[in-house]
């Protein structure tokens, strides 16, 4: 009795869910990569450069000042990180 209670409420919430145009599961966001990663403008996903947290006495000024920018992610990267970022 129970257990047809519940498998009638889920396949209620799937069509309605599918009424409203949304399909199940929905994909998460990895937050991590949230944290690391933003869109420009134009749709293109922008990281910032390793290599600035420790260590930089050897470095050189010029050096440590264009890791300071960020940079566009290669497009290899691409595919797998809208994945870890659908909706970002």
């Amino acid at each position: 009795m129970f257990r047809d209670v519940i498998i009638t409420w889920a396949v209620k919430q799937v069509q309605y869910l599918k009424n409203r145009g949304e399909a199940m599961p929905k994909m998460k966001t990895h937050r991590g990569a949230a944290k690391r990663f933003s869109l420009t403008g134009t749709g293109k996903i922008k990281r910032s450069n390793a290599n600035t947290s420790h260590i930089l006495t050897p470095k050189t000024t010029k050096r440590k000042r264009q890791l300071r920018k960020s940079v566009i992610l290669d497009k290899t990267n691409e595919k797998s990180m809208r994945k870890l970022i659908p909706y970002l």
